[in-house]
């Protein structure tokens, strides 16, 4: 029997590869060594992304020092350089992440992806031909236009303002901004020149019911008030630039917006960003004859059916015929969608009731214990079905 492991990171808690060993830890404790288990710890372009590439793929992690989710901030980010040096992977939430960031600093109005630009400024100066850009966990709705001014692309503001690379974009200046060209010069040219992907952990449009704001906008500190001037600031800057098409792709709300501008201004191609992580680990591969997957997040509701890590496994058992199992620190309202999208079974690790300090504190326990007793009740089932006639 064979067990594949392929988790996301539990947010806050342990990363995807810490997951997947305390996963293992609890199948072994289930059964010992009669179960073959492998590992294939996953992303979906937020948090972890570029370690997931580089460890799938192998290759070299540079960092670099670039504006952090506020213009205040300076953080040292990675950039993974794998494929022969050919492609650079980097992901937003090292730069412009939220997890960056204490709650009570926590302001889209405040904040800016230009820190990302700057990310992929330098991947551009090695020399390589293709940017991965994992866009999740953001801290931003800044459409963004912080990341087109990193860029070096030509962004017009109301009343022909100059605009000074030494001050850079946040949200609150969507309004401002009438204009933003694909560059012709300089580090725009060389940038237009190089393939970029988008691996984007949401596959959201950029405005409305279902956009960017409103989804994501309130976990990322943005008041009621906040999230309908944000919505209607991205519309309109769209609309502005004569980009409502890119407006309406899937993963275009990615990042706050992110996913927009690298489609609209840089020409780059919007991915789910599991599949994208998925295909450079081979997951298909792995899981062709295996007898059961186990996967897991920090959260599993109703957003996760839009393109987050568990959705692409999920998606990737039922395609390969193995049942796939979920394991989350909580189950939110909705979460049963994924039973729909052929999830087998979803279990919450928390083994009574606990806060959320204590909860991610003791993950790498609740974890095992979860995954032994899963293995347990599933290594059951199969001793009790029914056998072939003779057998």
């Amino acid at each position: 029997m064979r067990i594949v492991i392929a988790p996301d990171k539990f947010k806050g808690s342990l990363d995807a590869a810490a997951v997947a060993r305390a996963v293992r830890d609890g199948v072994a404790r289930a059964c010992g060594g009669a179960i073959d288990v492998e590992m294939c710890p996953v992303a979906d372009g937020g948090e972890g992304t570029v370690a997931a590439l580089v460890a799938a793929m192998g290759g070299r992690i540079e960092m670099r020092t670039v504006t952090g989710p506020r213009v205040d901030m300076s953080v040292s980010a990675p950039i993974g350089i794998v494929n022969d040096g050919r492609t650079a992977v980097i992901e937003m939430a090292s730069a412009s992440g939220v997890a960056l960031l204490p709650v009570d600093r926590r302001d889209p109005y405040c904040t800016t992806t230009f820190g990302t630009g700057e990310l992929i400024a330098a991947a551009a100066e090695l020399g390589v031909s293709e940017i991965i850009v994992g866009l999740g966990g953001s801290a931003t709705i800044d459409g963004g236009i912080g990341c087109c001014q990193a860029c070096g692309l030509p962004v017009i503001l109301e009343g022909g303002e100059p605009l000074a690379p030494s001050e850079p974009l946040v949200g609150g200046d969507l309004d401002r901004v009438v204009l933003i060209k694909r560059g012709r010069g300089g580090l725009a040219a060389k940038l237009d020149r190089i393939r970029i992907r988008a691996a984007c952990d949401v596959n959201v449009p950029l405005c409305g019911q279902h956009g960017s704001a409103v989804l994501f906008g309130p976990q990322k500190g943005a008041s009621p008030k906040q999230v309908a001037w944000f919505d209607d600031a991205l519309s309109r800057l769209a609309k502005r630039c004569g980009h409502e098409a890119e407006a309406m792709l899937g993963g275009a709300g990615a990042a706050g917006g992110l996913g927009f501008a690298l489609a609209a201004f840089s020409g780059a191609t919007l991915e789910p960003g599991i599949d994208v992580v998925a295909d450079a680990m081979g997951l298909t591969r792995r899981l062709a004859g295996a007898d059961l997957c186990i996967t897991g997040e920090g959260r599993i509701d109703e957003q996760t059916a839009r393109g987050k890590a568990v959705a692409g496994v999920v998606r990737r058992c039922k395609a390969a015929g193995v049942p796939c199992v979920a394991l989350a620190g909580s189950l939110g309202p909705g979460w049963t969608k994924m039973l729909e999208e052929g999830l087998t079974a979803g279990f919450c690790i928390c083994d009574g009731p606990m806060d959320l300090a204590k909860a991610t504190a003791d993950a790498e326990r609740l974890i095992q214990d979860t995954a032994e007793s899963v293995t347990r009740v599933w290594v059951a089932g199969r001793l009790d079905s029914p056998r072939p006639a003779g057998g």
